[in-house]
């Protein structure tokens, strides 16, 4: 999942943003609301966490202007700021959720799973694909009760495969939602990371999972159909 951190204060993003990128998701930073915006509607984001208080356009405002935009990507507001009427401001400008600092950052994750569950339609926190289990709160990984090991990309990788299970998942959606903006589209990052994902998850085991339709895109699915070359 691809979020947009907005903080102006630089050891905080980075501490953050580190933190993100540690369990898994694709982060971006924005240091004022200019940026931000600019970012908003230049990516295609699964969540933003804003801060309040920012240079140039605070997060009200920031809030304010993605919703007018028709913007529905959830927004967890931050602030410094401990009172009743600024959470209902943030609130009333179109932020989902608010958290008031300085905040312990396993609150933080569990606030951000809470909404990337909510989008669009209730997600569950355990998704199951034939006999893969993956579970999104603890980051396990399961294949027929057996423990699989990977790196915070490939579950990144597999999570986002896994919540679009059963449909074709273009390239360019996985370099939109599971890399940041450093992502080369020339590369072949995703494709080697298809690859290692496909000898944990597949070798020696049916059935396949992990299926290449060629022109088209990548599909995590238990029925046949599609290469899984």
């Amino acid at each position: 999942m691809r979020i947009l951190l907005v903080e102006d204060e630089p050891d905080v993003a980075q501490m953050l943003a580190k933190g993100l990128r540690e369990q898994s998701y694709a982060v971006d930073v924005a240091a004022d609301g200019d940026s931000a915006l600019h970012l908003v509607f230049l990516n295609n984001y699964d969540l933003i966490v804003l801060d309040v208080m920012l240079p140039l356009k605070d997060g009200f405002a920031v809030c304010r202007e993605l919703r007018a935009s028709e913007s529905s990507v959830p927004v967890l507001m931050l602030t410094a700021r401990d009172d009743v009427q600024d959470r209902i401001t943030g609130l009333d400008a179109g932020a989902d959720d608010y958290l008031v600092k300085p905040f312990d950052f396993h609150e933080l994750l569990a606030r951000l799973r809470a909404l990337l569950r909510r989008g669009r339609t209730l997600q569950p926190e355990i998704l199951e694909i034939a006999d893969l289990i993956i579970d999104t709160r603890s980051h396990e990984i399961s294949r027929a009760a057996k423990l699989i090991e990977l790196t915070a990309k490939e579950y990144a990788l597999l999570e986002y495969l896994a919540r679009r299970a059963n449909q074709v998942v273009s390239r360019s959606e996985i370099a939109e939602h599971v890399w940041d903006e450093n992502f080369d589209p020339f590369s072949n990052l995703i494709e080697v990371y298809i690859q290692r994902l496909r000898r944990k998850i597949d070798d020696g085991r049916e059935p396949k999972l992990i299926r290449t339709l060629r022109g088209e895109g990548y599909r995590l699915a238990a029925e046949s159909g599609g290469s899984s070359v």
